[in-house]
């Protein structure tokens, strides 16, 4: 490809990259959604692009925040007299009790909405199919009496804890690292779910007849079953002893030196049905179980719905550990593991707007990739991210021309964000950065005890 025509494929991949753009950061449908009295400023559609810059920028108080907003007059601010007359006020008072306002539902729906554009946009991975990457995390809150009674903190024989403690389970698409919304429960207390039972949950979100993959801790029953139940093909890893267990009644369809295959039929064991009463008394899954040797020290214990050769399956599921990144960039780079919402409501609404920046850096990265044509996870997410945040953020740009001007220049630097090409490697559980702990937080004692007589003496 000459440079005229490298040109020319560049400014058409602008032309569909902007136009998609544009239906993302379209904010407008959200007013019908939260229709709200006459010559309001802080309408829907300005807190939801208020939310995403705050979690773009995430220096960005929300006095920053508002005095950007007035300083920068985007075309959607609504016709209001005080703003022509510059007599609004800067303080962050209003914004914050709009915010409060604004339902949850409608900033779900508009984080949806980015998530399934971006996704619906990109290739299928496998098969025609898009493949998603599940996993857990955890998120420490801030230690607020609201937070610690949804998501309880930890305790041991010594007392109990300050921090909060949220589990996400995530879903990540494997060739873009476009995020779905997480699925969130406590991770200690009364109440508490695990990542398998948040996964079950997120199932019917997922584009229809889509690959899950993930790793041993998702491998097992209730986890298949409602994946394949919601209409999806699975790729899980099992562990050794659970593989085995099942490998006796399969039947032996292939071998070689180094993989066995077999095909069997998945039924629920009694412990299944202790811990997942609402199963079907008739449940089970038609699976193939892989054993594949793909080092002298790894052995990958697969099962799956997909027929496909089991090297091949294998070689599909090393790309696995992308999500190990995925979850690295969305917590630490974008710093969602710092939000500090003092209320389970604006937490909520704080974690979705940050999969909306996260996507929306993801989405400049895959059209940098397009450019340069290499896959998106060749663009390193974190410059691409600075360069979104330098070009795009430092000026909220109200016309479409500024937009396509901005958006070029963003996409001539993001372009050149290429990371090096890497060997095989190997990836050990990562361990992120936990938030510093303020002295002021110190841990929450238990109440002392009544002081006995001889205690005074």
């Amino acid at each position: 490809m000459n440079d005229s025509e490298r040109s020319m494929e560049a400014d058409q991949q602008f032309d569909r990259s902007f136009k998609l753009l544009q239906q993302l950061v379209n904010f407008e449908d959200a007013n019908e959604l939260f229709a709200q009295r006459a010559h309001t400023v802080y309408t829907a559609c300005v807190v939801l692009w208020m939310l995403v810059y705050q979690r773009l920028m995430p220096d960005a108080s929300l006095e920053n925040a508002v005095k950007h907003l007035l300083d920068t007059r985007p075309s959607y601010l609504p016709e209001n007299k005080r703003l022509d007359e510059n007599t609004i006020s800067t303080a962050s008072g209003a914004y914050s009790r709009a915010r409060s306002r604004l339902p949850l539902e409608v900033v779900r729906w508009f984080a949806e909405e980015v998530s399934s554009g971006i996704i619906s946009a990109t290739e299928p991975t496998f098969n025609q199919q898009r493949v998603f990457l599940i996993d857990g995390t955890t998120m420490a809150l801030a230690p607020e009496k609201e937070l610690q009674q949804a998501f309880p903190p930890a305790s041991n024989q010594l007392g109990e804890g300050i921090w909060p403690c949220a589990l996400l389970t995530v879903f990540h698409e494997l060739a873009s690292g476009a995020a779905m919304l997480p699925q969130v429960g406590p991770m200690y207390g009364p109440e508490a779910v695990s990542e398998t039972q948040l996964a079950r949950q997120g199932f019917e979100q997922l584009p229809e007849h889509s690959i899950i993959m993930s790793d041993a801790g998702f491998g097992i029953f209730g986890v298949a079953y409602e994946a394949i139940n919601a209409g999806h093909d699975i790729l899980l890893r099992m562990k050794k002893a659970n593989f085995h267990s099942l490998q006796k009644n399969a039947e032996l369809i292939e071998q070689s030196e180094h993989h066995k295959s077999y095909r069997h039929t998945w039924i629920p064991t009694k412990k299944n049905r202790q811990t997942q009463p609402e199963l079907p008394a008739d449940c089970q899954c038609d699976v193939f179980l892989h054993e594949v040797k793909v080092t002298d020290s790894l052995t990958l214990y697969l099962v799956s719905t997909l027929a496909d050769e089991a090297f091949t399956l294998a070689a599909l599921f090393e790309r696995r550990y992308d999500v190990e990144t995925d979850i690295c960039n969305f917590k630490v780079v974008m710093d969602a593991e710092n939000i500090r919402a003092k209320s389970v409501d604006t937490f909520m609404k704080e974690l979705y707007t940050s999969v909306v920046a996260y996507n929306l850096t993801s989405q400049l990265r895959i059209e940098a990739a397009a450019m340069e044509e290499v896959p998106p996870r060749r663009m390193s997410f974190k410059r691409t991210w600075t360069t979104f945040q330098t070009f795009l953020l430092r000026h909220m740009h109200t016309e479409p021309s500024q937009w396509r001007e901005a958006y070029r220049t963003a996409l001539a630097i993001a372009r050149k964000d290429k990371l090096p090409i890497r060997g095989k490697r190997s990836y050990r559980r990562e361990a992120y950065r936990k938030r510093p702990k303020d002295a002021q937080f110190e841990k929450r004692k238990k109440p002392p005890s009544k002081l006995k007589d001889s205690d005074l003496k």
